[in-house]
């Protein structure tokens, strides 16, 4: 099928496609439908009290 590309220009002057030109990316990457759970509590880790990111340092 086709693709589009939206282009918006926000400058103060026009801009010129001229065939032939790239003027977008594709990239093709996996979709992965994650199973996910509610819970109501979540059990105590190794990170403890640190929280995301924490070293320890």
């Amino acid at each position: 099928g086709e693709v589009a590309v939206v282009l918006v220009n926000h400058g103060p002057s026009p801009g010129v496609i001229e065939p032939q030109m790239r003027v977008a990316q594709l990239v093709i990457a996996a979709f992965v439908r994650a199973d996910v759970e509610a819970v109501s509590s979540l059990d105590d880790t190794a990170r403890g009290a640190g929280g995301y990111g924490s070293t320890g340092a």
